[in-house]
């Protein structure tokens, strides 16, 4: 098995690396320190054509794949994660439902301005009472036959790129019935998936969260009020959305652990540069066998993180089963990342505590990997099953 880019994905690692320590380092510390959404560098990652890597250029993308995404977000993540999360969750989260289930005529209004960054779109999965247990769905989206429109209620949390200026849409999933199931005492809990435009009447987006990490991208809380929209934006078969939400958090765990790599190896490349400048007792604090030991092994971790999504990625490109495959990469490099952070942080001794640090922002954005799109627990719980383990 070769493990080495081909010339054009090679390419394209380098022009992202590029981008990344040119642009999105010098500028994003400021961004994250007073919680700002740095349009500057998403406009230039549009006109880059990151938005748009994996979609064929009928629809305005690169003719890429879905490889090609998850290595531009290593590279982004090597340098900062909020940049990074803003990617993946456009790409993987926001427009990616509408390419794979979409209507042709849903695909030729939404993804040109998707894939050019103009626009960025949303998926509104979880809910307060409904994390980790999506079938827990409260959102519900009734058919009115009158007006041939879908009236949505409910509350979604955690929502990234839902409150942006260039925000253009969420995918909400919902709770679907009829307005003849409406007396029924057992409605019928079928989860569709529907498109709701920014600025429908009845949809409202929160003030951004207070978050630990990520403070450079957007997080919202999002509330639904009789929200009605046409019937034409149902997304996909009504009652399939929970297949559809599936099968993109499978694909998206591995972009997930793309990124969770890129923050691992961004901690080595950190920690190798301050430790060959700051010196202690005479000698480079690298000079130390305890400081090389911790590097070692957090090289380790990074490269097992990248051959675990470079696996999954494959075999989903290849059309083969990868539901395990996925879950085991999200698990073993958001662990990574974790580690990584800590050891780059004791490295760096008092300055890995102080802000003006890139290992400080990684640190703070490490945590939410074990969490976001299937915590560990979740990813343990897919492996056992996918080992033929009953729960």
């Amino acid at each position: 098995m070769d493990h080495r880019l081909d010339p054009e994905h090679e390419e394209l690692r380098r022009t992202v690396a590029e981008f990344a320590h040119d642009v999105v380092a010098p500028k994003i510390g400021e961004y994250y320190e007073h919680d700002e959404f740095p349009y500057e560098i998403v406009r230039e990652m549009g006109r880059m054509g990151l938005f748009g890597l994996p979609y064929p250029e009928e629809y305005g993308g690169m003719g890429g794949d879905y490889f090609a995404l998850c290595l531009a977000l290593e590279e982004l993540a090597r340098v900062d994660s909020s940049v990074a999360i803003t990617l993946e969750a456009a790409v993987s989260l926001g427009s990616m439902p509408i390419y794979r289930f979409g209507t042709e005529e849903q695909k030729r209004e939404w993804l040109p301005r998707l894939c050019s960054g103009e626009m960025l779109g949303a998926f509104g999965l979880t809910e307060p009472e409904g994390g980790s247990d999506a079938g827990a769905t409260r959102t519900t989206a009734r058919y009115d036959a009158d007006t041939d429109e879908w009236v949505i209620n409910g509350t979604k949390c955690f929502i990234t790129n839902a409150g942006t200026d260039i925000t253009g849409l969420v995918t909400v999933a919902a709770l679907t019935r009829s307005s003849e199931e409406e007396g029924n005492a057992s409605p019928t809990r079928s989860i569709s998936t529907i498109i709701v435009p920014t600025g429908t009447p009845g949809f409202t987006v929160s003030k951004k969260y207070s978050k630990v990490g990520w403070n450079a991208s957007d997080t919202r809380e999002l509330s639904f009020s009789d929200c009605r929209v046409p019937a034409a934006n149902l997304l996909g078969e009504p009652g399939r959305g929970y297949a559809q939400f599936l099968r993109i958090l499978d694909e998206g765990r591995i972009a997930i652990a793309a990124l969770a790599t890129g923050l691992a190896q961004g901690c080595v490349d950190e920690s190798l540069r301050y430790a060959g400048e700051r010196r202690a007792f005479g000698r480079p604090i690298g000079a130390n066998q305890a400081i090389q030991f911790k590097l070692a092994d957090m090289e380790m971790r990074a490269h097992t993180s990248r051959l675990a999504w470079y696996h999954a990625a494959s075999r989903m490109l290849a059309g083969e089963p990868f539901k395990k495959e996925a879950a085991l990469a999200k698990l073993h490099s958001s662990d990574a990342a974790v580690t990584n952070a800590r050891e780059a942080t004791q490295i760096h001794g008092g300055y890995g505590f102080m802000n003006e640090y890139p290992v400080a922002r990684m640190w703070r954005d490490s945590k939410i990997l074990e969490i976001g799109e299937g915590t560990s627990e979740v990813q343990r719980m897919l492996i056992a099953r996918e080992l033929g383990l009953a729960g």
